[in-house]
């Protein structure tokens, strides 16, 4: 009976042992689960910091763009003139009821975008009276991501110019969806909104969050958008986006109509 009750002993000594190591298989394993998780949320924020919208500077200026071919077949046109200005001058014929209607004719084509006065006034405001004023003339679309946007309204053309002065913030509802075809302002965050603006180009603009001024949406010209979506593009040096055009897109000008008040 003493050996029977030495061997249970020592059968009951080594299922514990077993236990023991089975449980520390099992931490381990949760350890390495939870840092896989870590691991792929920081490389997720690092993502997202790295293509912020508007908030890196691209490593080059308005004359670059000039000394390479256009885009799409266009000519050229003459360079803008530098504009800057403390405040944008209330549009006495545009009121909430209006249909505004702004025609961009840029190197690849000319598009059509209805503004949304009603929903964006302060934005629809700053946008008329500065293309009015012949702001965006000559402009380019300093960055072009395929797929999501391209976007312009830049005087430096590299992602740090505005018109001297910021409007409010007039964000969309929270389920609104930056579509194909949407036009919104870019910003650096809450009150930073100037004269940039981009032109969803594809189905990844619906993965942005209502943290953009929405100016309108292009009704006629999506074989302009298609157009500028396919400029060829590089890596700047610095960021992880393919995003800088190496053909440049030129916006030659801006027509505002403006019906009803």
């Amino acid at each position: 009976m003493t050996d029977r009750r030495q061997r249970q002993k020592e059968q009951r000594a080594q299922k514990r042992v077993t236990q023991r190591k089975r449980e520390q298989r099992k931490e381990l394993g949760r350890r390495i689960a939870i840092g896989v998780t870590l691991a792929v949320v920081l490389l997720g924020t690092i993502i997202l910091v790295n293509t912020d919208f508007g908030g890196d500077s691209l490593p080059r200026g308005y004359q670059d763009f000039r000394n390479q071919p256009t885009a799409c077949g266009g000519t050229q046109p003459a360079a803008f003139q530098p504009m800057t200005f403390t405040a944008p001058e209330p549009q006495a014929d545009i009121t909430a009821t209006s249909r505004v209607t702004a025609t961009m004719v840029t190197s690849c084509g000319t598009m059509v975008i209805e503004l949304d006065p009603a929903g964006s006034p302060e934005t629809v405001n700053s946008f008329v009276f500065l293309a009015r004023r012949g702001f965006f003339n000559g402009q380019v679309f300093h960055r072009v991501i395929a797929d999501f946007m391209g976007q312009g309204g830049d005087p430096n053309a590299n992602g740090t110019g505005g018109p001297g002065y910021v409007i409010a913030d007039e964000r969309p509802s929270s389920d609104f969806s930056y579509d194909k075809g949407v036009v919104a302002m870019a910003n650096r965050g809450a009150r930073s909104t100037g004269s940039q603006f981009f032109v969803v180009t594809g189905d990844n603009g619906k993965f942005l969050t209502n943290n953009f001024n929405v100016l309108g949406r292009v009704t006629t010209g999506m074989d302009t958008i298609d157009r500028i979506n396919a400029v060829p593009t590089r890596r700047p040096p610095g960021t992880n986006e393919e995003s800088l055009p190496t053909e440049s897109v030129y916006i030659e000008s801006i027509t505002i109509e403006v019906a009803g008040s």
